[in-house]
């Protein structure tokens, strides 16, 4: 259930972003399409932030204290450019246009996300 939550909250934060931020853009013919398209893309983007993030983040751990941890904005930028990509390949229309708009389309969905965390209940500090 608990992931279920997640990608809908990922889904809305995307919507989110799309509403913001010029040049994050979901395309489909009614609102049904746009929902599942944001659906899916939240999936792409919840595995690629569980399978990449931590690897880079172990990698390029000199990089994350060299900059007081600045360069997350940068590698979340990256990572919603390759979920782009990717949902691009599944067919999903949903488009990213360059790195500035995925810079501050991952600050968007960082944010909606965390407080959509904050205000739902039931989430991970239930794990008795």
């Amino acid at each position: 259930m608990r992931i279920i939550i997640k990608v809908a909250i990922t889904a809305v934060a995307l919507w989110v972003a799309e509403l913001l931020i010029r040049g994050i853009t979901v395309t489909g013919d009614s609102a049904g399409r746009r929902a599942l398209t944001l659906l899916g893309v939240a999936v792409i983007f919840g595995v690629v932030n569980a399978v990449l993030k931590p690897i880079i983040k172990t990698l390029g751990c000199a990089f994350y204290v060299l900059t007081l941890g600045l360069i997350g904005l940068v590698v979340n930028a990256l990572l919603l450019l390759l979920t782009s990509y990717l949902a691009g390949r599944f067919d999903l229309p949903f488009h990213v246009d360059g790195f500035w708009p995925a810079f501050w389309g991952a600050i968007v969905v960082g944010v909606v996300g965390w407080l959509l965390h904050v205000l739902i209940p039931g989430d991970d500090d239930e794990d008795d």
